[in-house]
């Protein structure tokens, strides 16, 4: 019962949604993120938490500022996935842009693959859905959701033109053939994890666990690592995918050593974009939850 409800609530947010102007559809999902921020006591005591942590040096006003924002990033982004199924490259000119993709497509010239490294920042979902539909298909490393029935529908919309899901259960061996294959896969990166698969790593002054996927993937197969994130830009009104130059790969013969190297570098990649965004990153999601041996819990 719970999977039908689940599965009948996104669908009628999308098909009701998706019917309104794109304003109109935008300002109902702002309010639906206001009243989530309201009536979700934990999740936003978690986000004050992160803010605290991360950024002390603000004050607490700015902090819930920030924290507003992130609810209305989230909102904005339930607007726009319920409307992406109409989205073309026609209609979406005037309110997205691209912004270096000069550095995608060198790193795609290669011929070893693309691995873009992206997170929780700005409107995700978007974002590869717009690189899709502007003629550059791509794979997504994603979690399965529990309904299966829900699952299929949000991977439809997805994958409208052309990208393809890996599944996280079969990770390794579908992101090293794609890599062979010179394909481009997006991997979100700023989730906490929990060691073998996550390695500690600096991240905003804090040992942060986090995936070393990628980097394993880049370091075995000679993919290209460039940081590509689609974020709201206020002061134009509209969306800019944006991708940044290749991470550098540097080896020193223990493969270790380096995945913890190139990890590091994709984490003040991040935190650096996050920075510039503070509105629109995932403050909410307990980041810091796993901690080295013999540190006391931070949540």
């Amino acid at each position: 019962m719970r999977e039908r409800l689940e599965f009948w609530l996104v669908w009628l947010l999308a098909r009701g949604q998706g019917w309104l102007p794109r304003p109109i559809a935008r300002g109902l999902g702002a309010g639906i993120g206001a009243l989530a921020y309201r009536a979700l006591g934990r999740l936003r005591r978690v986000g004050q938490r992160n803010l605290a942590m991360a950024m002390p040096e603000l004050s607490a006003e700015r902090r819930e500022e920030i924290l507003k924002g992130v609810y209305r990033s989230l909102g904005w982004q339930l607007a726009e996935f319920a409307r992406m199924e109409r989205y073309t490259p026609e209609n979406t000119r005037n309110w997205i842009r691209c912004e270096g993709l000069e550095h995608y497509e060198k790193a795609k010239e290669a011929g070893k693959g693309v691995l873009v490294m992206t997170g929780h920042l700005g409107t995700w979902e978007l974002s590869s859905y717009y690189h899709s539909m502007m003629g550059y298909p791509m794979g997504m490393v994603i979690r399965r959701l529990d309904n299966r029935t829900l699952d299929k529908f949000v991977n439809d919309i997805r994958c409208r033109y052309g990208n393809k899901v890996l599944h996280k259960d079969d990770f390794a061996r579908g992101l090293i053939t794609a890599m062979r294959q010179g394909e481009t896969v997006g991997i979100l990166m700023d989730t906490n994890m929990t060691p073998p698969q996550g390695v500690f790593v600096e991240y905003f002054g804090m040992q942060a666990c986090t995936a070393q996927g990628l980097a394993r993937v880049a370091l075995k197969t000679g993919a290209a690592v460039i940081p590509g994130f689609m974020v709201w830009e206020a002061g134009e009104g509209r969306y800019v995918l944006r991708f940044g130059p290749e991470i550098g790969i540097e080896r020193s013969g223990d493969a270790d050593t380096d995945a913890v190297a190139l990890t590091a570098a994709c984490a003040s990649e991040m935190e650096q974009w996050v920075r510039r965004y503070p509105e629109q990153w995932l403050w909410i999601h307990r980041r810091w939850k796993t901690r080295p041996a013999g540190e006391e819990p931070l949540y």
